[in-house]
């Protein structure tokens, strides 16, 4: 009997492990991009003076808890960021440009200055984003940083080290919220 309880227990935790939601948004375990399953690694909320910005989840080829070695990994991976707070292009943009900037030294700015502006033209394009809106950015290492907005591609950003300066956005020495890189580092 006290071992039936406990697989019992055992496999109720491990299915609740499974099952991930942050403010209403179902983060699933497993995707697919390209060819590649990815496992979802973690997540959680960002905000800004109170208000929930958007919920944030990493997929990663296998589960991991080191930023630096996320961040040094060459393989397929997901960040998704589901829309909670209505956003401009201008202040989407900036956000990520000051994130950016947060973890790079002027050099490193400078190396990176036409992905940069790439990526502005990328979010020029999308106009604003609100609630319910979901933004994928899939690093696909023979091609770069796909940015999707609700399942229509926007551009491919060339380059590793773009993709690495996205990355610590949210896994740097300097991210954007220390929670919300506990969280995606399964924390």
């Amino acid at each position: 009997m006290k071992r039936a309880i406990l697989t019992g227990l055992f496999l109720l935790a491990n299915a609740s492990a499974a099952e991930v939601d942050f403010a209403g948004i179902h983060l699933v375990d497993k995707i697919q991009v390209e060819n590649t399953v990815l496992q979802l690694n973690g997540g959680g909320i960002r905000t800004k003076f109170f208000f929930k910005i958007y919920v944030g989840a990493l997929y990663l080829p296998q589960k991991q808890t080191s930023a630096e070695a996320i961040i040094a990994d060459e393989h397929e991976h997901r960040v998704v960021m589901y829309m909670l707070h209505e956003l401009s292009s201008e202040k989407l943009f900036s956000a990520f440009k000051e994130a950016i900037e947060a973890n790079q030294s002027p050099a490193e700015m400078a190396a990176l200055d036409a992905q940069i502006r790439q990526m502005a033209q990328i979010f020029d394009s999308v106009r604003e984003v609100k609630p319910g809106d979901i933004i994928t950015l899939d690093y696909l290492p023979a091609s770069g940083t796909r940015i999707t907005v609700n399942g229509t591609g926007r551009g491919t950003i060339a380059g590793v080290a773009f993709n690495r300066a996205l990355l610590k956005i949210w896994l740097g020495k300097d991210p954007v919220q220390d929670d919300l890189k506990k969280g995606m580092l399964g924390g």
